[in-house]
């Protein structure tokens, strides 16, 4: 049959999650595949979110709200799942039953935006059994291999459930939202029809949830889907209470392909390995005892080859970090063995997870708005990542290079200076500030003679001025501005009411 719909596309034709692309009218074969209309219609929700994020330039306002809308299913104890990115920067979130459209708030219960996971539950808990009372939960179904059909549920605006095929092309590890973030993956391929509610969706292997759809390559018509192995760690964990999180290993790594590099390493004779480039202060790495320069040549008994890939027995060729972020969890020993000075080593690795906000630069900032502090019309905050990323899909050719090579080698400034990163980002001009407008985007070192390693150094070394003026010192040109202190609190006490910021610190 042919059916003729909108299809959300990217003129680039780039992957593009169901929920902000750019509408162009096409047509193709689209197979209903004769959905379980009982099964659909009895074991998904509509999930309505509305979500406000920050202002990274403007760290005192938000941004304008937007609302995104999804399907999750059921699980057991009456609980909603859906992808983090559903979720993000919520300011309230409604679940909604298909057939009678009923609805009811809902509130997060379990959260890991690294793997892209959400659990969701009505906020009335008395509620919950009644809501949910002619519905029934999905089990999961982690059996998927390449070459296995899966479904693709959605919904019509009716609440009628339609269903799409697809194939399983490829397992492999992939991306999922956080920058840096990298777990399994399945690779689906098959046609599919935008509808509403469309941001996340439900993959069915035979009745039993596969997976959630992150995002769908009108080109290609493939899909990215997270499967249900990611989901059941995520289950597991948050079982009792108290989530860990997916342990990460805290390196970064570089391939022996190379000859020459193999022969330096003094790898002749042996198979595989990878070169570890750099290790991240306090991750589980370097607590084992993993240095700069060891080769690392099996991770819980699977030799790691000169790829970085280990034969997994189901899906064959796996990049090694899912000997990490697998099965394992937080808290798990696992012996490693590492190539160092013509010596074989074998090291004991706990398997930990370092937090977004123990990094030099936080890698993401969701929920939570960024650190910063105005003085006088000078604007100071930590650098982080969402700040950089400001500058657009290009941010690592717009955004001022001192800042991106920071980030880019934030491993090493961590072992060199510890703590967060703060940055004078701009300055508006006051009488306080007179010949310092053209001043941003450098490094604070030092306020009144104070090193200065987080945004809360800077608060209390603002308390501290020396005979009535702050001194200020930079990593770059100007080096050092005075500011003076009384002058500075005569303009915040007009700033913050003449551009209508209630606060003039986020030092939390």
């Amino acid at each position: 049959m042919m059916q003729r719909f909108f299809l959300l596309v990217a003129a680039s034709g780039l992957p593009l999650l169901l929920g902000s692309c750019v509408e162009k009218e096409i047509s193709f074969n689209f197979n209903f595949g004769g959905a379980p209309a009982t099964t659909a219609a009895t074991s998904v929700v509509r999930v309505h979110a509305t979500n406000q994020g920050y202002n990274f330039v403007r760290p005192w306002e938000k941004l304008e709200a937007t609302r995104r809308s999804g399907l999750g299913p059921l699980v057991e104890g009456g609980r909603v799942l859906v992808t983090a990115e559903l979720v993000v920067d919520h300011t309230y979130i409604e679940l909604e039953l298909p057939d009678t459209g009923e609805k009811t708030p809902a509130k997060v219960v379990g959260l890991d935006y690294e793997a892209n996971l959400a659990m969701l539950e009505p906020v009335d808990d008395q509620k919950k059994a009644a809501f949910f009372s002619r519905m029934k939960p999905l089990e999961l179904d982690s059996s998927a291999v390449p070459g296995d059909r899966l479904e693709v549920w959605q919904l019509e605006d009716n609440g009628t459930p339609a269903s799409t095929d697809g194939t399983v092309i490829q397992v492999g590890v992939g991306r999922y939202f956080v920058d840096g973030s990298f777990f399994l993956n399945y690779v689906l391929r098959g046609s599919l029809q935008y509808r509403t509610s469309s941001f996340t969706l439900p993959v069915i292997k035979e009745g039993r949830l596969a997976g959630l759809l992150l995002s769908y390559d009108s080109k290609e018509q493939t899909s990215d889907v997270l499967p249900a192995p990611i989901i059941a760690h995520f289950l597991e964990d948050l079982a009792d209470g108290n989530y860990a999180g997916f342990p990460n290993l805290g390196l970064s790594y570089a391939p022996t392909l190379d000859e020459q590099l193999r022969k330096y390493v003094k790898l002749d004779g042996l198979e595989g390995g990878i070169y570890v480039r750099r290790v991240s202060r306090d991750g589980a790495a370097q607590q084992a005892g993993i240095q700069a320069g060891d080769i690392l040549l099996e991770i819980d008994g699977h030799p790691i080859d000169a790829r970085g890939n280990y034969d997994h027995p189901k899906y064959g060729k796996l990049n090694f970090s899912h000997l990490v972020r697998g099965d394992a969890q937080v808290g798990q020993k696992v012996p490693v063995k590492v190539h160092r000075a013509d010596q074989e080593i074998t090291l004991s690795l706990e398997l930990t997870r370092k937090p977004p906000t123990a990094y030099h630069i936080d890698p993401y900032m969701f929920d939570r708005g960024p650190r910063f502090k105005i003085l006088g019309g000078l604007i100071f905050q930590e650098l982080t990542l969402p700040y950089l990323k400001a500058w657009g899909d290009q941010w690592a050719n717009r955004a001022p290079f001192k800042l991106v090579h920071a980030h880019a080698n934030q491993e090493l400034l961590e072992e060199e200076q510890g703590g967060k990163l703060v940055i004078l980002s701009a300055v508006v001009l006051t009488p306080a500030t007179v010949g310092y407008e053209q001043i941003g985007n450098i490094q604070v070192t030092k306020v009144n003679g104070q090193d200065i390693r987080s945004i809360k150094d800077l608060g209390a070394a603002f308390a501290k001025p020396e005979n009535g003026i702050h001194k200020i010192e930079f990593d770059d040109f100007p080096k050092v501005i005075y500011l003076d202190a009384r002058m500075a609190e005569a303009v915040n006490a007009q700033f913050g009411p003449r551009l209508g910021i209630k606060s003039l610190e986020r030092l939390d």
